[in-house]
């Protein structure tokens, strides 16, 4: 989502190289186009001034260190300032329980794929949430919560006879106490703009269930004007918290910079897919470092614990050493790094690597090169040497592709099996001039 964001601002601190100190300047076509990097991602007119205001008032008469560049510097105040923008600190759930949460806003913005995200979350983290249908105009709306309730076992509750939704949520009130559920997640109904009929009906449902929490579910797509719709639904029922969605997208990112500096109301979760396992607590820190091309280590190594059998991975290293990795353990191998999401994901998640851009067809090359290793037999896996023409031609057949993208793979592969040979015999001169002669030859199998 914040690709050329990231381009701009690197580019626009590029500029900033070789300077033995921050004036106000050197510092002024830098910042400038910093300012004009963060009108282009849709960021808040205001919002951007002041905070090109506050870098600058920072950065001036600076000395810069030795151990490093002034450009490294104003990263850093940079950084900090994002942090301050997007709010400091993760913002969690009240810890109170039963914990009642409201989940509001507009037709699309994605409220009810939401409340499944946090039920399943906060049942990750031990609790029994109940998830409550209170949309009853959108067509389909309570069957989408009930399937998503059954897919990820969580408590659910409706009442397809009923057209009172206070009356709907009093009723949850009850069926949440007599399942013993400590956390009732309502999902209410949207509009495609904000009317009086929506706020006084969602007004109606909060004097009822009295929420700890009031979660705004806004589209991070929608630009500058998902501001506009927190700054209504926070003036009639006091937001404790946002949910952007939609941030795996090519939004431009303007409404996460905006929207807790124009507002107050800090965001609390984010969605980053379509799946229900797609959805983070928000931390400012990391989305920041993410933003100025630094990665963010800390998601990806949680990401990798949550995702990836660290036996596994362990049995998975001992065969690398030992040069004895087969089609089989790539494919497995594959496998876990899929569950950790898209391949771009996990490259804006690694220092110095958000910014670059896989090939549009990345992720189908992925797949292709999955639908390859599984079209083999067991022991064709295991012994690659086995693939004479005829099996790869039934393989080719299998799995939808030409025979050619097979022999491609399986020169990929016996090429990284040479390398892994060249790591356990020590031979580091002949290993970096095997790498480099795989450069521009398709480089590793699958990517």
């Amino acid at each position: 989502m914040f690709e050329s964001l990231t381009e701009k601002l690197t580019s626009a601190l590029r500029n900033l190289r070789g300077v033995g100190r921050l004036t106000p300047e050197n510092m002024a076509e830098a910042l400038r186009e910093v300012r004009a990097a963060l009108l282009a991602a849709d960021v808040n007119f205001k919002v951007a001034r002041d905070f090109v205001e506050r870098v600058q008032t920072q950065c001036a008469g600076q000395e810069v260190l030795q151990s490093v560049t002034p450009g490294q510097q104003v990263v850093k105040i940079i950084h900090d300032e994002l942090v301050g923008l997007l709010g400091e600190g993760a913002t969690e759930l009240a810890a109170k329980r039963p914990l009642r949460v409201l989940m509001v806003g507009l037709h699309g913005s994605g409220k009810t794929t939401s409340t499944a995200k946090l039920g399943k979350l906060l049942k990750k983290r031990g609790a029994r949430p109940l998830v409550v249908a209170c949309d009853i105009y959108r067509p389909a709306a309570i069957d989408q919560l009930e399937i998503l309730a059954q897919q990820e076992e969580l408590g659910f509750y409706c009442d397809r006879g009923s057209r009172d939704v206070p009356a709907i949520g009093r009723a949850a009130l009850e069926a949440a106490k007599a399942a013993n559920a400590d956390v009732i997640l309502f999902d209410t109904a949207g509009r495609l703009q904000i009317d009086q009929e929506l706020i006084e009906e969602v007004k109606r449902l909060h004097a009822v269930v009295q929420p700890d929490e009031v979660l705004l579910v806004a589209d991070g797509a929608l630009g500058q004007e998902a501001v506009n719709v927190a700054k209504a639904f926070h003036e009639a029922l006091q937001l404790t918290g946002l949910v952007l969605t939609k941030l795996d997208g090519d939004a431009r990112g303007g409404a996460a910079l905006s929207i807790k500096a124009v507002t107050g109301v800090p965001i609390k979760f984010i969605g980053v897919g379509e799946k229900t396992a797609d959805f983070e607590p928000f931390y400012p820190d990391r989305l920041a470092s993410r933003i100025l091309g630094m990665g963010d280590v800390v998601s990806l190594v949680e990401k990798a614990q949550e995702n990836i059998d660290q036996h596994e991975a362990e049995r998975m290293a001992e065969k690398m050493r030992k040069a004895d990795f087969n089609l089989e353990d790539f494919l497995a191998q594959m496998q876990q790094v899929k569950k950790m999401g898209s391949m771009q994901s996990i490259m804006g998640m690694m220092p110095g690597m958000s910014g670059v851009q896989l090939p549009d067809d990345s992720e189908r090359q992925m797949k292709r090169t999955e639908a390859i290793i599984q079209s083999m037999t067991v022991q064709e896996r295991r012994k690659p040497q086995l693939l004479n023409g005829n099996r790869r031609m039934r393989i080719a057949k299998g799995a939808g592709v030409k025979v050619l993208e097979v022999n491609q793979l399986i020169k990929q592969f016996e090429q990284m099996q040479k390398l892994m040979k060249m790591m356990k015999g020590g031979n580091q001169k002949k290993l970096m001039r095997q790498m480099e002669a795989m450069k521009g030859r398709g480089g590793m199998p699958g990517f």
